[in-house]
């Protein structure tokens, strides 16, 4: 038998023993717990792709807005250029004396005189005379007269024609036949 002072020694020893052997680290083999990659490379190859699609598509768009732009600033040099031309054009026939001399070419005449209304009272003022072409006045003045020395008579001189191989074999009795010699020196 043993004795009772012994037993809660042992008993203290084996579960000493037992908390010891719990206790005893022992090397644990490493569990790789894998986080799953193919999700976040599908995000990440998702936020790459979608990047350059859109660096691409804003880059084309911006080309395009410059071409447009391009071609409207074009199209707004050559409309600015028509207006200046039909802005000359519609002063040119705004003028006076061309509107004067187209006047006088259709038949009008301007009298030498002018006569005047008074819108006041409805009369006129100044000597009314018809106006014709001799009294008018010349919007153009007439052409100098040329000294006789800067404009002399011209001179014609009449070149006679020349003959005919007919005409030729009439008058040379060397000539044969109407076809022309070939020069046999060459």
């Amino acid at each position: 038998m043993s004795s009772p002072a012994l037993q809660p020694r042992t008993r203290v020893t084996r579960i000493a023993q037992e908390a010891v052997d719990k206790a005893r680290l022992t090397v644990v083999p490493r569990v790789r717990t894998r986080a799953p990659r193919v999700p976040f490379m599908t995000l990440v190859s998702l936020v790459l792709v979608g990047g350059i699609v859109g660096l691409l598509l804003f880059n084309t768009s911006m080309q395009q807005a410059s071409f447009t732009a391009s071609a409207l600033e074009t199209e707004a040099d050559t409309l600015a250029a028509r207006e200046q031309t039909l802005r000359m054009e519609l002063d040119e026939l705004r003028n006076p004396q061309r509107v004067a001399t187209e006047a006088q070419a259709m038949g009008m005449v301007i009298p030498s005189a002018p006569v005047f209304l008074d819108l006041e009272t409805g009369e006129t003022v100044g000597v009314r005379t018809p106006a014709t072409p001799e009294n008018a006045i010349q919007l153009q003045p007439p052409a100098p007269i040329k000294p006789a020395v800067l404009a002399p008579e011209p001179t014609y001189v009449e070149v006679p024609a020349a003959p005919t191989v007919e005409e030729q074999a009439a008058t040379d009795p060397g000539v044969t036949s109407a076809k022309p010699r070939k020069n046999r020196n060459r």
